[in-house]
């Protein structure tokens, strides 16, 4: 006889931000689910990469490296410095604690609310479009969403497999800090760990193969973090083509080429944040027809779903922007579009994102570049923090915010962050742009006086003014 219990209406594949936004979604509803945990990524437990591997250790770490470096910046006159790393076993074992609290209270403890979901902790694979074998046995589901993650993608160097190196896993973990590391890749998860082990006085080098770190943004806000980042100890090289690299002696060496030139760099460990790569290999796609793209990432139209009808895919095993936020809206609409008619989807352009450096960088929208591609009459605006009352309250003057508009309608398209706080700034600018405001709307609503925030009014204030000739309060 079958056993009806294996036969559901909805199956997630996953245990993430967008599995379990999906969940919330179909037990809210009413649909019977269930959720098949497990996939490659090896430190990935109940919660996915985030709350384990991802954003909230990592940003634990690079708060704690914040807040030293802040201490020993010395940035007030008049007092009395001094502070540096008692023991650092215990800041790894907080950062420990704080990941197990956040496992058990949101995700273990809401997974044990949700009446209509089941959890089976498991790998998964197709069987049919509507069958998954699950440690041997089959579940059997009218729609299914894929939401198993991605891991780092390791690149092809020579040598590389004869010695030992670390991942945003591995350096979450490490038990001592060692003398000094190279990190290879200069986007956002390269730049934040070398700047979280450089504030915890690890001698660190960043190898990026392009022209500038954070390649796709705004040219001057890669150059501005690129100098904040220099100006903090931490040695950046740009135009890399790395060649081999081996260990001798307990140092890793890394040879390369810089513009045709011979360099070698050497550094007691190498963390190697070159991208990531889909969660794909356990779930037999080629059974069901699953198309992917060019880097192996599960291909979806605007509404989630698939190449194969009833099979809906959310969060980074389709590819980038990688954020856990983006991953949780998807997993929800795909659950949306997947059982009822009326279908929802995501403007990427109002997805903001962000770098957790010190100081932080964020974005939203299109960039100058991008806004002229699609050949719209654009309008660009810098500002410099300096110009910031609250900048020069808090003593530090960092950064700069771009603004891009609509030279016509003066509509804002896009928005570039690089200064303290950064991450919290640009959610004024994504709604913005969802909302399709002008820069008349952000004129025209009163921001509380000294705040950062203000940053964002002066660049819509710049398209009509000089700053610099402007007293605090004007409106």
């Amino acid at each position: 006889m079958r056993d009806k219990m294996r036969e559901y209406e909805y199956a997630i594949i996953g245990q993430g931000a967008a599995a379990f936004a999906a969940a919330l979604k179909a037990d809210e509803a009413g649909i019977r689910t269930v959720m098949v945990g497990k996939n490659e990524t090896t430190g990935t437990l109940l919660g996915g990469t985030c709350v384990n591997v991802g954003c909230v250790p990592s940003k634990r770490l690079i708060t704690v490296g914040d807040f030293l470096d802040k201490i020993n910046f010395k940035r007030f006159d008049g007092l009395s410095y001094l502070t540096r790393i008692e023991n650092f076993n215990k800041i790894m074992h907080d950062k420990e604690f704080l990941v197990e609290s956040m496992r058990f209270s949101k995700y273990r403890k809401v997974l044990g609310k949700l009446k209509n979901v089941k959890y089976v902790n498991g790998f998964a694979s197709f069987k049919d479009k509507n069958t998954l074998i699950v440690d041997g046995r089959e579940i059997k589901a009218k729609k299914i969403l894929i939401a198993t993650g991605a891991r780092a993608r390791i690149p092809e160097l020579k040598g590389l497999d004869k010695i030992k190196y670390l991942t945003n896993e591995e350096a979450l973990s490490m038990k001592k800090l060692p003398k000094s590391m190279v990190v290879v890749g200069g986007g956002a998860l390269g730049l934040e760990f070398a700047e979280a082990f450089a504030h915890f006085g690890v001698n660190v080098t960043v190898l990026q193969r392009g022209e500038k770190i954070l390649p796709n943004w705004e040219p001057e806000v890669s150059y501005y973090l690129e100098q904040y980042l220099k100006e903090e100890g931490i040695r950046i090289i740009t135009n890399v083509d790395i060649r081999e690299v081996s260990k001798a002696n307990g140092l890793v060496k890394v040879s390369l080429f810089v513009k045709g030139i011979k360099r070698e760099v050497t550094a007691r460990e190498i963390l190697l944040a070159t991208g990531r790569k889909p969660n794909v290999e356990k779930l037999n796609l080629n059974s069901v027809g699953i198309k992917l793209d060019k880097n192996g990432f599960i291909r979806i139209n605007r509404y989630m779903e698939s190449s194969v009808s009833g099979i809906y895919a959310a969060g980074d095993v389709t590819g980038e922007p990688m954020l856990e936020t983006l991953a949780a809206a998807e997993g929800n609409k795909a659950t949306i579009n997947a059982f009822s008619t009326k279908k929802s989807a995501i403007d990427p352009n109002s997805v903001p994102s962000a770098v957790f450096t010190f100081p932080e960088a964020a974005r939203v929208g299109l960039t100058e570049r991008e806004a002229n591609g699609k050949g719209i009459k654009c309008a660009c605006q810098l500002v410099m923090f300096k110009d910031l009352a609250k900048a020069g309250i808090i003593k530090d003057t960092r950064g700069l915010i771009k603004m891009a508009i609509n030279a016509d309608t003066k509509r804002i398209f896009g928005v570039e962050i690089v200064g303290e706080n950064a991450a919290d700034l640009i959610h004024e600018a994504a709604l913005a742009v969802k909302s399709k405001l002008t820069i008349d709307d952000i004129i025209e609503t009163i921001h509380v006086f000294p705040t950062l925030s203000e940053i964002t009014k002066l660049a819509a204030m710049s398209f009509y003014h000089n700053i610099e000739d402007l007293s605090c309060c004007s409106e």
